[in-house]
Formats: C-alpha cells, structure tokens, sequence
C-alpha cells in the first residue's frame, strides 16, 4: 500500500510539474505574441520569446532549431524546444567565469571581460559590454565581481518569468486560450492536402523529445483500448540471407563517378543531423548511388562502432524552388553494409538526403572510468599531441575530408568549424592559418589540421578543456572513441555524363526527409486500417534489415494510437520503448517507428498491433 501510495503521489507530482511547465511556456509565448495559435515567424521572434522563458540562447542555439528550411515553429515546438534547452544554474555560470579567473580571486578584469565578450562566441559591442561594466551593483576598482552578477542574473530572470505568469492570471482573455496543436510537435508528421492548409513547418521536432515521450496527452500509453489491429507480421532471417541484388560497382567500370564523404552526428537530444548534398546531372544517363558507413583504419583490436549503423539515401528532384522537392526514390537494396539504388534519371539538379533510423546510433548508457590524456610535455618542457589523441585527429580528419584527396579545402573545414563552435572560418582567417600552417594549393594538410590543435592546447597552456568541447561535438567520448557519430561515404555513378555532387549543408534532415519516408513508405509498403476505423491506417514497409511504420489520420479529428511491440522478437526500435502511444493531427500522416534486428546473426520477427486510445 505504502508503495501504491508513493506512486500515486509521483504521478500527480508529475502531472502537477509538467502543468506548471506548460503554463511558463504560454506565459512566455504570450509575452512576444498574440495567441498561443500564432507561429514563431523568425529567428529574432525565436530569440526573444526564449528569453521571455529564461534562457539565454546563443546564435549557435537559435541555428539548431531554425534551420536554412524552417519558415515557421509554433507553440508546441517551442516548448519542445525549451524541454531541451534547460535555464543555466548559478553553478554553471560561476564554473564558466571560472575558467577565466585562473587566480580564482573571484573578480575578472573589465579589459580582459571585454576582450573575451567582444572576440569570442556570440560576439558583444563595446557598447555592450559596457551596459554590463557600469552596473555598480557588481562592478568596482576595475573588476567585475561575477559572484554578484550571476546572482543579479538569477534574481532578474526569476522575475521576468514570474511577471510573464502573473500577467497571464491576471488577463482572463491570455488564460482562456488553447494550448495550440500539439499533433503539430511531430517533424515526421505530413499534412495531407485540404482546402485551407496549415503553414507547413519545415523543423524537427519528434526526435528532440525523449525516447516514447512523443509528447502524447495525459492519459498513459497503457491505458486499455476497445480494439485492436495486428499489422501483418514481417519475419526476416539472419544476415546471411541479406539481398544481393545491387549491382557491383566492378560491373560498372566505365561509369563516371562522384563521390563524398559525410557523418551522421548524434546531437545531445538524441536528434541526428547528417550532411546534405545536392547533385548535377548535365544529361539524362542510367544512374547508380549508394551509401555505406566509413571504414577508417583504427588502431588494431578496436571496432569500429559505428559500422553497424543503418544507413540510406533519399534521392529528391528539386524543381523551381527548393521548397518544393519531388521523391524520386531511395537506396532500398541492401548488399552487406551497402545500401544502393539504380535507375535512370533526368537531367538537372537532385537532392541526396542521408537517412539512419536512430536505431542503433543512440545515446548509450556505457560509464566511462577515468579520462584519456590529450597532451603531454615532451622532455624540453614543449607540449605535444599523445598518441591516441594524435589518431583520434587523423581519423576526424579521413572523416572531413569529404573529397577524399588528402587535403582539407576551406569550405570543409568550415563544416569541421560549425560543428565544433558554431561559426566560420573567413577567408581572412584563412589566410592567417595559410601563414602558421602547413597548406598545400590553399588547403590544410594533415599534418597542419594536427598542429591547429596543438596551437589550441599551446594557447590553453595545456588545459584540454576545448580540446574536449571538439571531441565530443565530433561524437566521441571521454575514452576518445566514436560513438555517437557515424561517418559515412556515398558514390554516385552515371553511364552517360560526369555527375557533380557537393554537401551543401550540415542539419536535421527536416520536412523535406519525413515527406521522403512516409511517401516512400505509403508508396511501397502494406496498408491496414485500424480495427474500428477505416480513416487511420498503418503502413509498414520492410527495405533490407529495416523496417518502417506509418500512421496516416485520414479524419477530421487527432488520434491517439497505442503501439505495442510485445509480439515482436529479436527487434531493436528507434523509441527505445516496446509500448508506447503516439499523437497525429487531423489529415496527416507521421512515421510511427524504425525497426532493426537486435542480433543480426539470428532470425528476427516484427508483429505490431496498434489500438486507438
């Protein structure tokens, strides 16, 4: 009974947070717009109703959630949004100004504060830093007393939110309004052609919230349904019966080709991100792509992590805008570790989005023991690269080489830049480092990239701090191996012309993939609808070891549909949950789950039965 009791209190301690929660996002929201109905139209709107929240986001920040595609986010994506960047602790602060203060006075000089603030991250004006000098409250004799500012930072954002919530008590017209669409929270949620469409929201959103959380209502997955539809059952044997049907790349040694590498990187939400590429075919001609993961040589006796992750291409025709991309299809025949398609295509530009489910590539639960050692004084006292470090660098330097020609161009080592620190490299820049390190034809060569680090270390006087900022951003972890990242290589082959290709970006796959996989899906797979309902449908569609499911909500009303994976054998989802429940908007469709076998070497069943809620 005591334990029921606990529990019972747990919950509607749960319920209870989870409502204040969302009450602070409307306080927020309504603080910059309108109604809780209205979108977020632009990046500076995003910044400013997320400091009404609390925060305080760097453009770094606002670049993750506002992408070159997005054009809209509405209430639901921003309190994802806020789910995931949480308010920074006094403690934080105090631990970042004391990276600064070396000598741990507890004060900072105004000269060195404006040197920092001014030339570093999101850089300040001068006449900014001085609004924060002249504060006499935490300012004295020169110094900036940052004991006192993060406690008057604190104390000013506390109120600022408060005052938000009290304005939105007070007025009965803010208190009445809805919540706003929370079907809308999917990224891999597509709205089905009606008279008067929504605006289309071209972000993320399903893969920033935990695992299962799927921000479904209040009642739970568990709860019990009047019916329930068992999807055709899709058994699939060990990985020796894997498909051989693509063509070998030997049997095309005539073909011209192009190729590029990229990476998918595991973000700290459990998003992915990958590089996108964009395709020039000058003539029509008979084409074939694949994509597989990177083989980079390591040190021997060490696996290669990422290796087993999945991997695809989806192949989108652009047209006069980029907004408007036509599915031409997708690498769905598998050979080993390689995913292929071949087929003929037009002349013009084409779109290759790479695609993994998530399944395997996920945040781990493995505790890392102890920290690898970066650096070290060789005998003259002078700092040099340790060996393991040294092979950690060489190994991200295969990875982003994306031409694969031994040398690092400017607009490769900005997609290395953008990832680590959020910003670019100028040409300007470029020059400087054209003056300190070895370049060969204006591009970085190896032994340069090593030194750049070296320099980093050199500056720090030894303290890996930023060095490890790089590492992890890069997708390794404190034992310095990758595993949360999985690079990869794709190569494009064409009968009758040479096909250009180049990665023209670095983000979340977007709008532009979840209509890619759901028409794909929709178009290739198995429909059945729902016991009980004729307008919700499941679709599932099973390419090589993987296997995908799609809800697709043909009535006038959102669903909740509970997904049960308990049948299933020897299978690995995306949601890391074998029960779950899932929300989709009136005439959308959203995909449901990825499924892979969890032991590849053994036969695997997929049997899902899904129930309205």
């Amino acid at each position: 009974k005591a334990t029921l009791s606990e529990n019972s209190q747990g919950k509607k301690s749960q319920h209870t947070e989870e409502a204040n929660f969302y009450m602070n996002c409307r306080a927020a929201y309504l603080t910059v717009l309108k109604s809780s109905l209205e979108n977020i139209k632009s990046r500076e709107q995003l910044s400013l109703v997320l400091q009404q929240a609390g925060r305080n986001p760097s453009q770094k920040t606002i670049n993750k959630y506002w992408t070159s595609q997005t054009t809209a986010l509405n209430f639901d994506d921003f309190c994802a949004i806020l789910k995931q960047e949480k308010p920074v602790t006094k403690t934080e602060l105090l631990e970042a100004f004391g990276k600064i203060d070396t000598d741990k006075t507890g004060y900072i000089l105004h000269d060195e504060l404006y040197k920092i603030l001014t030339t570093r991250g999101d850089k300040m004006t001068w006449d900014e830093v001085n609004t924060i000098t002249k504060q006499a409250d935490f300012n004295c004799g020169g110094k900036l007393d940052y004991s006192k500012f993060c406690e008057l930072y604190l104390t000013t954002r506390e109120q600022s939110c408060r005052s938000a919530r009290e304005r939105l008590e007070v007025d009965s017209r803010l208190r009445q309004q809805q919540f706003g669409n929370q079907t809308e929270t999917f990224s891999e949620g597509i709205t089905l052609p009606v008279p008067k469409p929504s605006p289309r929201i071209s972000k993320k959103h399903d893969q920033r919230l935990p695992k299962g959380d799927s921000r479904a209502p209040s009642r739970p997955s568990s709860a019990q349904s009047g019916k329930a539809s068992a999807c055709p059952a899709v058994s699939g044997g060990s990985s020796s019966n894997r498909s051989t049907k693509l063509i070998e790349p030997d049997t095309m040694k005539e073909w011209q080709c192009a190729q590029s590498k990229g990476c998918f990187y595991l973000e700290e939400d459990g998003e992915i991100i990958s590089h996108k590429y964009r395709v020039h075919f000058p003539q029509r001609s008979s084409v074939c792509v694949t994509i597989k993961p990177l083989n980079i040589p390591q040190v021997e006796g060490e696996a290669c992590h990422w290796l087993s992750v999945d991997t695809a291409l989806f192949i989108l025709k652009e047209n006069e805008t980029q907004e408007n991309l036509q599915l031409v299809s997708f690498t769905e025949v598998q050979n080993k570790e390689v995913f292929g398609w071949k087929g003929e295509l037009g002349s013009g530009n084409y779109w290759l989005l790479p695609f993994t489910t998530g399944c395997r590539l996920r945040k781990g639960k493995t505790q890392i023991t102890g920290e690898a050692k970066l650096v070290y004084r060789d005998e003259d006292g002078e700092l040099a690269l340790t060996k393991d470090f040294r092979a950690a660098l060489l190994d991200i330097f295969e990875t982003i080489d994306l031409d694969g020609n031994g040398l690092l161009s400017l607009e490769e080592y900005n997609f290395f830049e953008l990832r680590t620190s959020g910003e670019k490299c100028d040409e300007e820049a470029w020059a400087v480092c054209k003056e300190n390190f070895e370049m060969k034809k204006n591009e970085l060569t190896r032994q340069g990239f090593l030194d750049l680090n070296l320099m980093e270390a050199t500056d720090r006087e030894g303290d890996p701090s930023d060095l490890w900022v790089t590492l992890l951003s890069l997708g390794y972890n404190k034992a310095l191996e990758m595993t949360e990242a999985c690079p990869f290589v794709i190569d494009i082959r064409a009968e009758r012309c040479k096909p250009r290709v180049k990665a023209v970006c670095l983000e979340p796959g977007g709008s532009q993939l979840s209509r890619a996989l759901c028409r794909a899906v929709v178009s290739k797979g198995q429909s059945k609808a729902l016991d009980g309902s004729d307008n919700i449908i499941a679709h599932t569609y099973k390419s090589g070891r993987r296997i995908t499911s799609v809800i697709e909500n043909k009535s006038e009303n959102k669903v909740i549909v509970r997904v049960n994976n308990e049948q299933s054998k020897n299978c690995l989802n995306n949601r890391g949950l074998t029960v779950f429940a899932v929300e989709v908007a009136p005439k959308s469709m959203m995909v449901c789950q990825h499924v892979v076998p969890l032991n590849e070497q053994e036969e695997w069943i997929y049997n899902c039965v899904y129930s309205l809620v």
